[in-house]
């Protein structure tokens, strides 16, 4: 019987996302489909799955992963002072500070959560305070991105707002929890020791900080030194965690973060994602539907009357969060993030997980936070869906600074897709400006080119910084600044390029524009191959430059595709390698592709391959 529910349980984590596919079941996460296909098949309705050593192994190697994955999601870049203490425009036209906005948010969730908390023991639904106050503030970051990503939001103003609203939701309750479990363990003089976990997640940074390019360049598909690396991680963490009287999954949360800052590669990330959300992970979560008993719950007077309170809890608990972000979104954006931020799922089952080997809580109060916990997992992404507009603001991909009014770069700016990008244009000529103002509505006029004066306009708030003037001084000094200033992308132009500048540009990861190499590469291109020069400067037809970021393209051959009768692909890039491409070549994530076809199917075919 141990070996038949096992057996059942891995048939039910392949099925279940094939026939939610198969069904177009969108707006339910796959953890909370696989929780509830755990309760038919367990002992509250078909009893078909019995809890066993194995299963219970397996489940909690589950949550351990789970927690680590959890730990790599957040995005660190976040939380850097240049990109959050900088305001950005919201699609209502205000300034936005993502982490001032969100740490506000989190502040009002904490206050209702314990004001909550306390009405339901003055009600005697829930005598613990502390337990209720760290569920309610808990927010389910996984499928808060996930969410997100499918609205192609994560990197605009509202969708990084309510990204690190998820995760202050994630994070703060880990450490409550722990100590939390101390203090009721019995343990509460090893409290301290909890900063020797933190201590041995900062030293195994620094020690493996180095290694890790090495190990990215020496694994191979026997070795997999990356993934060894990551289990190293997650179980010398989880050691250390439970000798300090802390919770396990503390532990492996810190070890996922400890992965993340070490910045593994994306086929690492896919592995690892892989092997937790392609087997053990969908066992802990149908483990958690057998576990619970809704008979039992549906026979507790007591117990079944908490039901409906946790659920308006969990909502309530969230209502700071869509009244501090109407003050800078529009109103029904604001609301749908507010609403989705109540998704919580992920940490309250650890957090049960632990109360019920504390003795802190029944099992039948534990399946009624569960249950809550379900159904509020179902409404919330369902209400942002069909809530959230996206607005023009939501829809651009990247930001563009470009330092310089002249005639090249006002013909960049009428040509750059405005679907792709929003421009903002910087220049110290009040002639140049008084021309352009009304032509251009994000230009703004300096009165001079430094970088402490292009810092001071947030003109190294963006994804991408052009420094085009007219001086190359100018240019090399404020590319230079930009990069420091942690822009994904600068962009140099060099009128007289000098060898030993453009190396030194290069060296610091800014690209270089000479103008005079650019003019001779299209005369000798329009000499030597004239097919390739027509496509260049063909109206008709694009070239275009992308990096495949779709899963559903990925791990595939060209061939494959559905689309691929529609382009012609030149090269692929992958890694720092250009290779060239057959009908066999299988696409890897983060695969850089340069390929042409009619502009209208071009365009198409790039938002398609870019989307996350």
């Amino acid at each position: 019987m141990n070996g038949l529910s096992l057996l059942l349980t891995t048939f039910l984590a392949l099925v279940i996302p094939i026939v939610m596919a198969r069904f177009k079941v969108t707006t339910v996460p796959t953890a909370v489909a696989e929780i509830i296909v755990g309760i038919i098949m367990g002992q509250s309705a078909l009893n078909l799955v019995t809890i066993n050593s194995q299963l219970t192994f397996l489940s909690n190697l589950g949550v351990i992963i789970l927690m680590f994955l959890s730990g790599m999601e957040i995005d660190f870049d976040l939380l850097k002072p240049s990109r959050t203490n900088r305001s950005r425009k919201s699609e209502a036209g205000k300034e936005v500070k993502p982490l001032l906005v969100a740490g506000l948010a989190f502040v009002g969730v904490a206050v209702f959560a314990v004001g909550l908390a306390l009405i339901m023991k003055a009600m005697g639904l829930f005598s613990d305070v502390a337990l209720a106050t760290i569920i309610f503030m808990t927010v389910a970051l996984g499928v808060v991105i996930a969410t997100l990503k499918e609205k192609e939001i994560l990197s605009r103003p509202i969708g990084q707002t309510v990204l690190l609203t998820a995760v202050l939701g994630e994070v703060i309750p880990l450490l409550l929890l722990t100590i939390y479990s101390s203090i009721n363990g019995g343990d509460a003089k090893k409290l301290w020791l909890i900063v020797l976990l933190f201590a041995a997640a900062i030293f195994l940074l620094r020690r493996f900080k180095q290694p890790y390019n090495w190990f990215s360049q020496v694994t191979k598909a026997t070795t997999q030194l990356d993934i060894r690396l990551a289990f190293f991680l997650i179980f010398a963490l989880v050691t250390v965690a439970e000798q300090v009287g802390a919770e396990n999954i503390l532990g492996a949360f810190l070890a996922g973060m400890v992965m993340k800052l070490l910045e593994p590669s994306q086929a690492t990330k896919d592995k690892l994602t892989s092997i937790g959300y392609g087997f053990f992970i969908p066992i802990f979560f149908i483990k958690t539907g057998v576990n619970l008993n809704l008979k039992l719950l549906f026979a507790n007077p007591q117990a079944l009357a908490l039901l409906p309170v946790l659920v308006i809890c969990f909502f309530l608990a969230k209502a700071p969060v869509t009244l501090v972000y109407m003050r800078y979104f529009n109103k029904r954006n604001a609301f749908a993030g507010g609403f989705l931020t109540a998704t919580t799922i992920t940490i309250v089952l650890p957090t049960l997980q632990v109360a019920r080997k504390l003795k802190a809580i029944t099992s039948t109060q534990s399946s009624a936070f569960i249950l809550a916990a379900v159904i509020v997992c179902i409404v919330c992404p369902i209400v942002f869906n069909s809530t959230f507009k996206l607005t023009p603001a939501d829809k651009i991909k990247e930001k563009v600074t470009i330092l310089g009014l002249n005639t090249l770069t006002t013909t960049v700016f009428q040509d750059l897709h405005d679907s792709w990008y929003s421009v903002e244009m910087l220049t110290c000529k009040e002639e140049n400006y008084n021309t352009y103002k009304s032509k251009i509505k994000q230009l703004q006029l300096l009165p001079d080119a430094s970088p402490a004066t292009i810092e001071k306009a947030d003109g190294f708030d963006t994804d991408i910084f052009v420094a085009a003037y007219h001086d190359d001084e100018i240019n090399y000094k404020a590319a230079l600044a930009a990069k420091r200033a942690g822009v994904k992308r600068v962009i140099a132009r060099q009128r007289q390029a000098q060898a030993d500048v453009v190396d030194q540009l290069r060296d610091e990861g800014i690209e270089v524009f000479a103008f005079n190499n650019v003019r001779g590469a299209m005369l000798r291109a329009l000499i030597e191959s004239p097919a390739v020069y027509r496509i260049i400067t063909d109206t008709n037809n694009a070239l275009y430059d992308v990096v495949v970021k779709n899963p559903l393209y990925t791990g595939r051959m060209l061939m494959d595709w559905d689309f691929i009768d529609e382009i012609t692909i030149s090269r692929i890039r992958r890694g720092n390698k250009w290779i060239s491409p057959h009908g066999s070549t299988v696409i890897e994530p983060g695969d850089e592709l340069v390929f042409s076809g009619p502009w209208r199917e071009a365009d198409r075919i790039h938002q398609i391959l870019s989307q996350k």
